[in-house]
C-alpha cells in the first residue's frame, strides 16, 4: 500500500512527467532533425558541390538520429531523482552506446558504395586499382567493428588478453572449417597482385564468360551477356585459364569467300584486289595487317583468305565495320558478275550402251 501511494504521490508524478516530458522533447527534436535540419543541411552542402561532406553526413544521419534518443534517455534518468544516473553499469551502456554509433557511422562512410576512396585516389597519386576499393572498403570495415568491440568489451571491464587467448585456442579448429574460406581469400590475393582483369572488364573462362561486376574476399561476380549474374568462387577462378577480351587492342576479322571454279582469272584478280583496297581504304579497319589473297582450290570453289584487324574492340562497333564491309564486298562481286560458290554435287549417269561390261540392262517381270 505503502508503495502504491508513492508511485501515485504528486512529488513522484511531477518528477516522472519532468523524466517522460525531457525524453519526448529529445524524441521532437529526432524528428525535427530528420525532416527539416538535415534536409536544410544537406541543400547547403549541394550548393558548395563538396561531394565529400554531404557524403559524411549522410553516412551519419542514421547514428545522430539515435544520438537524440540516447541523450534523451541520459538526460530523463539525471531528472528522476529515484534513479542513480551514477550507477556504473548505466554509464557504461550510455559510453558504449555513444562509441557503438561513432563506429556505426564510420562503418557507413568506408562502405564501397562511398565515395571515400575515390575521392582519396582522385585527390592522390595512390593510383588505386578500382578492384581493391571494394576488397579496401571491406577491410577497413572490418577494423572499424574490431576497433569498436575491443573498447566496448574494455568498457566493461572485460580481459581483452584472455579473449585473444581464447581466439588463439581455437584458430586451428577455426582454420579448418574455414579452409574453403581461406582458400577463396588467398584467390582473391591472387588475382588483385596478378591483376588479370578489373571491374567491367569483358573476361572468358572455363566456367563463365561476361563483365566483371564486383571482387570481393570470397568470390568474383560476373555479369553474363544473357545478363544473369553468376558468382564465381576467387578459388576456382584464380586456377583457370582467363581471357580478358578488354585487353585486346583490335578485334580480329578472319573468314573466307569461294568463288565458281568457272570464274575467269582476269575477274579473280580484279575481285581480289578490290577487296583488298576496300579493307585497306576502310576507316574502321586497323591498317597494320591486311590480307586478302587467293588462297586454295577447294572441292565447291576458288578460295579468297580475309585477314585483318578492326580498330574497335567493343563488339557492337566491331559488327557494325564487319556488316559494312560485307555489304560493299557484296556489290563488287556483283558488279563484277561473280558468283559465289555453293556446295554441290554432281551425279553422272551413265548410259546403257556405255556401261563396261556391255550387257544391255533388262528388268524381268
Amino acid at each position: 500500500m505503502e508503495t502504491l501511494n508513492f508511485f501515485i504521490s504528486q512529488e513522484h508524478l511531477k518528477h516522472l512527467g519532468i523524466a517522460i516530458g525531457i525524453f519526448l522533447l529529445f524524441l521532437l527534436f529526432r524528428k525535427l532533425f530528420t525532416k527539416y535540419i538535415f534536409k536544410i543541411i544537406m541543400r547547403m552542402i549541394n550548393k558548395t558541390r563538396i561531394n565529400f561532406l554531404s557524403n559524411i553526413f549522410r553516412s551519419f544521419q542514421k547514428p545522430v538520429e539515435w544520438l537524440f534518443i540516447i541523450i534523451g534517455i541520459y538526460l530523463a534518468v539525471r531528472a528522476y531523482p529515484y534513479l542513480n544516473h551514477e550507477n556504473e553499469l548505466f554509464e557504461h551502456v550510455m559510453k558504449s552506446s555513444i562509441i557503438i554509433l561513432a563506429a556505426w557511422g564510420l562503418f557507413n562512410l568506408s562502405s564501397s558504395s562511398s565515395t571515400l576512396f575515390y575521392k582519396i585516389n582522385e585527390k592522390t597519386n595512390l593510383k588505386i586499382d578500382e578492384i581493391l576499393i571494394p576488397l579496401l572498403s571491406k577491410a577497413l570495415q572490418f577494423i572499424i567493428v574490431a576497433i569498436t568491440l575491443t573498447i566496448v568489451l574494455q568498457e566493461f571491464d572485460y580481459n581483452i588478453e584472455g579473449f585473444i587467448a581464447g581466439l588463439g585456442l581455437g584458430g586451428l579448429a577455426i582454420s579448418l572449417a574455414a579452409k574453403d574460406a581461406l582458400a577463396n581469400m588467398v584467390g582473391g590475393i591472387v588475382l588483385i597482385s596478378e591483376k588479370p582483369f578489373t571491374i567491367g572488364d569483358w573476361i572468358l573462362t572455363p566456367s563463365v564468360e561476361g563483365t566483371v561486376e564486383e571482387i570481393s574476399f570470397r568470390s568474383t561476380r560476373v555479369r553474363t551477356f544473357a545478363d544473369a549474374l553468376v558468382t564465381v568462387p576467387n578459388a576456382i577462378l584464380g586456377n583457370e585459364n582467363i581471357t580478358n577480351w578488354s585487353k585486346m587492342g583490335k578485334r580480329q576479322v578472319n573468314f573466307t569467300l569461294k568463288l565458281v571454279y568457272d570464274t575467269p582469272t582476269e575477274k579473280v584478280r580484279r575481285v581480289v584486289d578490290r577487296i583488298e583496297t576496300l579493307v585497306k581504304e576502310h576507316e574502321g579497319v586497323h591498317p597494320e595487317t591486311i590480307f586478302v589473297k587467293f588462297d586454295q582450290y577447294q572441292d565447291n570453289g576458288l578460295e579468297i583468305l580475309l585477314y585483318f584487324f578492326t580498330k574497335t574492340t567493343v563488339w557492337a562497333e566491331y559488327l557494325q565495320v564487319k556488316e559494312d564491309i560485307n555489304y560493299k564486298i557484296y556489290d563488287i562481286l556483283t558488279e563484277e558478275r561473280v558468283e559465289i560458290a555453293v556446295p554441290t554435287r554432281r551425279l553422272k549417269v551413265e548410259s546403257e550402251e556405255m556401261m563396261p561390261n556391255g550387257k544391255e540392262n533388262t528388268e524381268e517381270s
